[in-house]
């Protein structure tokens, strides 16, 4: 019961930061964050801020994930890409909400705990792999939207090319420790049209794989 309040309280929160989308907003009611964070972080699950995950990476803000996903506009025809699967709550969320999706993690600790949490939640149109999530994954490539949960110096030139016309890129860019911003990219038939959306704090997007 206390969980049903505090979880009434975060979409009330969602709401007056931004995020109106009654899918996206649905689609976070329906997903249990609790399941995606430590132990001894469950009784704060539903609270709107960031929290550790392990491996010094976190489960972002709950405003973030729904900005985000509210801004990548995923429907059940989308095939999408995610970039940093970590816990698996935003893969999770956009799971609810696309077609398929396809997740790339570097850490495979990470990787391990979150393909667990999808098999035990029943998740089945989530493929995820350990990979450089700036390299993408071209072999499924295109995608209709690529969404990445880390910060990039720049956009990788590898996203951009795995996406398809029409198709839309979040990313959050900027050095670790320095402003940030969120990002939406758009390819069009003429090239890639870029909108500014919010400022934002993320850990860096690194190459290469760890364990």
């Amino acid at each position: 019961m206390i969980a049903e309040t505090r979880k009434i309280r975060l979409i009330m929160e969602l709401r007056q930061g931004g995020v109106t989308q009654t899918d996206v907003l649905t689609a976070i009611e329906k997903t249990p964050r609790e399941e995606f964070v430590p132990e001894l972080f469950r009784e704060s699950a539903y609270d709107n801020r960031p929290l550790p995950i392990g491996a010094d990476q976190t489960i972002s803000q709950p405003l973030i994930v729904g900005l985000m996903t509210q801004a990548l506009a995923p429907d059940r025809r989308c095939k999408v890409l995610e970039i940093g699967t970590g816990s698996g709550y935003q893969t999770a969320i956009l799971a609810r909400l696309a077609r398929r999706v396809y997740s790339v993690e570097r850490i495979r600790d990470l990787y391990l705990e979150a393909v667990q949490r999808f098999d035990r939640l029943g998740i089945g149109n989530v493929t995820a792999r350990i990979g450089d999530g700036g390299l993408g994954w071209p072999e499924q490539a295109p995608f209709d939207r690529i969404i990445v949960t880390a910060a990039a110096d720049r956009v990788p030139q590898a996203l951009l090319d795995q996406l398809r016309i029409g198709g839309s890129l979040v990313i959050p860019v900027g050095a670790e420790g320095a402003a940030q911003t969120l990002w939406r990219i758009e390819r069009t038939g003429e090239g890639f049209e870029e909108e500014p959306l919010t400022g934002v704090r993320f850990v860096p997007l690194v190459s290469g794989t760890v364990g």
